[in-house]
């Protein structure tokens, strides 16, 4: 593999306070929505939307869901233990499979106040759910790996259950404020279902039941993919050398319908948002890794796609590669995973366009902007500073073509 010559500070950028949009504007559809292509840029508003994409478009959106991944346990001293799910280690991994669980589960965590949570104590809440007053418990299973098992006192209550009634909605640390009730609908997508994410697809939060009403009426088609975001898409870049920077491994599943949409699809292929980018990418590598070495595991590491390789098949052949396991296999879901890492100089396999918000300087997100939009990425940005845009998660949106 060549290793990129890539300097952070050319990604950097000054974001002033009071750009960061703190909480979100009261109608999801009326943010505004900077559209570039072929180096041209339009101010326009998220409504217009539909009219700046062709009937054979294929918008693919990640459906995935945010838990209240906070949860807050009082100790008898009055101490406050704030623990932060994320990601479930037993008895499986799978995200759908734990949140239905409805015996003892094992999560992988962060723990604010930890050194006040001795190592046997047992933190207890109590939790009304359906006339039950549930006991949750939670205790150190291996604090060194940030192992904590949860348990209650009912085999009919579902851990996701437990998680919606108590837990607080993750919002980014960099809001810095408390959620607020609001914050429970308007940091989820109208299309979220599948519960796991611990970070909304913020890309996703502009669309209303309107959009899609006007997106259907014109024959646009949809897609849809589930990416479980972790709290790694907040992780800044730390090291010198950026293809060192941890890359968190997040959950995808894909069920076959999507695999077939994307292979009839005939027009042009846009995401909604940066987890479904990452997913699409990660489906075409995954195609690809089963045509090179017939590896079945969906695993896809951070730097598999720059390895030097003598040709690469197209779109469509990756796609039938998976399609056919599926076939052959009776499967019409598929599971994996990604750490997948996109970077100035990745060539994208499986997008024409991407709708995303505006995201932290130097951050492995902006780099993914940037192999989009070349060194163009700074004069989108500098436009949406100069015209006043909101950014990051709930803030205003763009519409990006390659």
């Amino acid at each position: 593999m060549k290793d990129p010559q890539i300097d952070l500070r050319d990604y950097e950028y000054t974001l002033p306070e009071d750009r960061i949009a703190k909480f979100p504007l009261e109608k999801r559809d009326h943010s505004r929505l900077l559209h570039y292509k072929k180096g041209k840029i339009e101010h326009l508003h998220f409504y217009d939307l539909p009219d700046l994409l062709e009937s054979n478009t294929l918008l693919v959106y990640n459906n995935t869901k945010v838990i209240p991944a906070r949860l807050i346990f009082q100790r008898e001293t009055g101490a406050r233990i704030e623990i932060f799910l994320l990601q479930p280690i037993a008895p499986t991994r799978v995200i759908p499979e734990i949140m239905l669980a409805t015996h003892p589960v094992i999560w992988e965590v962060m723990v604010g106040n930890a050194k006040k949570w001795k190592d046997e104590e047992v933190l207890t809440g109590k939790i009304q759910i359906e006339n039950q007053e549930i006991i949750l418990e939670a205790r150190w299973i291996n604090r060194e790996d940030k192992k904590v098992e949860f348990s209650w006192n009912s085999d009919n209550i579902p851990f996701v259950d437990l998680v919606e009634a108590c837990g607080e909605v993750p919002l980014p640390p960099y809001l810095n404020r408390k959620p607020i009730q609001e914050d429970k609908s308007r940091y989820q997508t109208v299309y979220s279902e599948k519960e796991g994410a611990v970070a909304a697809p913020t890309a996703g939060l502009h669309f209303t039941p309107e959009i899609f009403e006007k997106i259907r009426e014109k024959g646009i088609q949809e897609a849809q993919v589930t990416l479980h975001v972790s709290a790694g898409t907040f992780q800044p870049i730390k090291v010198e050398n950026v293809t060192e920077h941890p890359m968190h491994s997040e959950q995808i599943h894909i069920s076959k319908e999507t695999i077939e949409q994307l292979l009839q699809n005939t027009g042009k292929t846009v995401a909604v948002g940066t987890t479904s980018v990452r997913t699409l990418e990660s489906l075409y590598w995954y195609g690809v890794k089963l045509l090179e070495s017939n590896d079945q595991e969906f695993k896809v590491e951070k730097l598999y796609p720059y390895l030097e390789r003598q040709s690469l098949p197209s779109k469509q052949k990756a796609l039938q590669a998976i399609l056919h396991l599926m076939e052959e296999s009776g499967k019409d879901q598929l599971m994996g995973s990604t750490e997948i890492f996109i970077f100035p100089g990745y060539q994208f396999k499986m997008i024409e366009g991407l709708i995303t918000n505006f995201h932290q300087p130097g951050s492995t997100l902006v780099l993914l902007i940037a192999s989009i939009l070349g060194e163009n990425w700074k004069k989108v940005y500098s436009e949406a500073l100069e015209n006043d845009y909101r950014f990051l998660s709930y803030g205003d949106s763009s519409l990006l073509w390659l």
